[in-house]
């Protein structure tokens, strides 16, 4: 089953509902399929060997993914914030490509290369123009979707998505035409990353109409939920932390009372920030959703009732949930393993390996996949007695300090508690006596505490080996467009 059939039954079932909404310009199902038939028909032509945007979020997205579909093309989005010599190393790797969005930047990195490249404008006018409606959807099993990996220590990976896997992952969490005519999804992450795929796809299959933000900008989201009366909306943890911090106490808040369902995901979410996200809107459900892109999306996720009962309960175990990415979807197996691969009970801690119809695991280099199925995913994590999924990082990210395995998300947890501190991370540094040793690196919302009251802070809350030897004080930690840390760039600050 190919993803543009997706689409094609949206039309079929609500040709005149509006299916999209972006720039003040609504497109219904009918539209958007037309376009998408027509956007094939140029793909086609042109004998490139893939499609890419380079570009923010627009309706050249949703028309160039299935476009790329039906005419049996790898859509490949890529990352507009790439320094221009990584990006130019990713173009000459899909050449000849047809490229949608920015024609001179493409030029400056590619002058000599065989692209086809196209304004964004100029891209959905030909598609309209060249518009096969009654075309069918196709049945191909091949690549629906090629995305590059970050990439922070060597060459970018290739991640291979098939139809089979997207396919797979719709079936098995999203209902075909559940959402109601005046539902709405307001989707503001960038177009190259899984979650923006997964958003337009499940949305399309639900009839669900989207709302794209191409830029984020807090006050600009809330802005529009309230105009578009949005219903649902995505976010990854950094966008949500702006979006709080904009309302404030929440007293000069604007009508947001429709906006029923808020997702998250994408990066670890601070205690305190989705306690006071639950207190803002207490009328919407929250829910929590951990994926990689090798996996097509979502794995698993913690559920509105989940964090209702979390958020209510003085229970610490049940409370400490709001903390947890959830339970693994039905359709996904999970497990947590050592070193040497064996499986490992609940509560402790390892790497968590995942096996499903949906996951990929597939690069154009290489397979990744282990035996039985299973995908590595090098994220760090552990399981409790009820099977809630708890995440500590990925799997490098672990300081052993004197044989010791410590999660710099606990030490972050608690200094996130102190009100002076805004933001915290652990990593761990070189250490003659210890092999490794927790530094950390932090932000302030008011005086500096103090090195000693830190210090004090995670000995009295954790123990001694989680206290840090060293204390970095900066503006703003780093983060990339996700909201996802980049420790790597902790650890230069700290060299």
């Amino acid at each position: 089953m190919d993803i543009s059939l997706l689409l094609k039954m949206a039309a079929d079932a609500e040709p005149d509902r509006v299916g999209l909404t972006c720039d003040g310009r609504n497109w219904t199902y009918a539209e958007l399929w037309a376009a998408a038939t027509g956007a094939a028909v140029r793909i086609t032509a042109s004998g490139c060997t893939h499609v890419a945007l380079l570009d923010t979020g627009s309706e050249a997205a949703p028309i160039a993914l299935i476009g790329a579909a039906l005419a049996d093309v790898p859509y490949c989005p890529l990352n507009y914030r790439l320094a221009d010599t990584d990006l130019a190393g990713l173009l000459a790797r899909i050449e000849p490509a047809f490229i949608v969005g920015d024609i001179s930047r493409v030029a400056k990195l590619a002058p000599d290369a065989t692209h086809k490249v196209f304004a964004r404008e100029d891209f959905v006018k030909q598609a309209e123009a060249s518009a096969e409606p009654e075309r069918e959807a196709g049945e191909g099993e091949g690549i629906a979707v090629q995305l590059f990996t970050s990439g922070t220590t060597a060459a970018p990976k290739a991640a291979i998505l098939r139809h089979s896997n997207l396919v797979s992952y719709i079936l098995g969490t999203v209902e075909f035409g559940a959402a109601e005519p005046a539902e709405s999804v307001l989707v503001s992450v960038p177009p190259y990353h899984i979650a923006g795929i997964a958003a337009l796809l499940s949305s399309i299959y639900a009839l669900r109409r989207i709302i794209l933000l191409p830029a984020f900008d807090p006050k600009v989201w809330i802005d529009l939920a309230a105009a578009e009366k949005a219903t649902n909306a995505f976010v990854v943890p950094t966008m949500l932390s702006r979006i709080v911090e904009a309302l404030g106490d929440g007293s000069n808040m604007p009508d947001l009372t429709h906006l029923k369902a808020i997702a998250y995901g994408g990066g670890r979410m601070p205690l305190e920030l989705i306690i006071r996200a639950l207190d803002l809107f207490p009328q919407a459900n929250f829910a929590n959703a951990y994926g990689l892109t090798e996996t097509s999306s979502t794995v698993a996720i913690l559920g509105p009732e989940e964090h209702r009962a979390a958020h209510g309960s003085e229970d610490p175990a049940v409370r400490a949930r709001l903390g947890s990415v959830g339970k693994p979807l039905p359709t996904i197996e999970l497990e947590i393993r050592d070193e040497d691969g064996n499986v490992l009970p609940p509560g402790e801690a390892g790497e968590i390996y995942v096996r499903g119809d949906q996951v990929s695991g597939e690069y154009r280099e290489r397979s990744a996949l282990i035996a039985g199925g299973w995908f590595p995913t090098r994220d760090a994590g552990y399981l409790d007695n009820e099977g809630y999924l708890f995440l500590s990082g990925r799997a490098d990210d672990v300081i052993v300090r004197g044989g010791e395995n410590i999660s710099p998300g606990e030490i972050e947890d608690v200094l996130l508690t102190h009100p002076c501190i805004a933001d915290a991370a652990a990593v761990g540094v070189p250490s003659s006596e210890w092999g490794e040793a927790v530094a950390i690196v932090i932000s302030l919302k008011g005086e500096h505490p103090g090195d000693a009251e830190i210090k004090t802070l995670i000995r009295d809350r954790l123990r001694s080996s989680r206290v840090p030897e060293r204390i970095l004080v900066v503006e703003a930690l780093p983060y990339n467009e996700m909201g996802k840390l980049l420790r790597r760039e902790v650890r230069r600050l700290l060299a």
